[in-house]
């Protein structure tokens, strides 16, 4: 298993958490500009991450 991968999928999905909860706060704060169908996009490239991280672990935990 290519433990770097999983290492760089893991602190890119942190990446897209952390700018997903900044464009939730603010839109919160009524910044009108914020609802650009960013948040979908993020949601999204979070999903794809998270199932590639899940394949890779169940590959892992099935081997072991």
């Amino acid at each position: 298993m290519n433990y770097v991968y999983l290492k760089r999928l893991y602190a890119k999905r942190a990446e897209l958490e952390a700018k997903l909860e900044l464009h939730d706060a603010r839109y919160c704060f009524g910044e009108e500009e914020v609802d650009d169908g960013t948040d979908s996009d993020l949601r999204q490239r979070l999903s794809e991450i998270s199932d590639e991280i899940d394949a890779l672990e169940a590959g892992r935990t099935a081997r072991a």
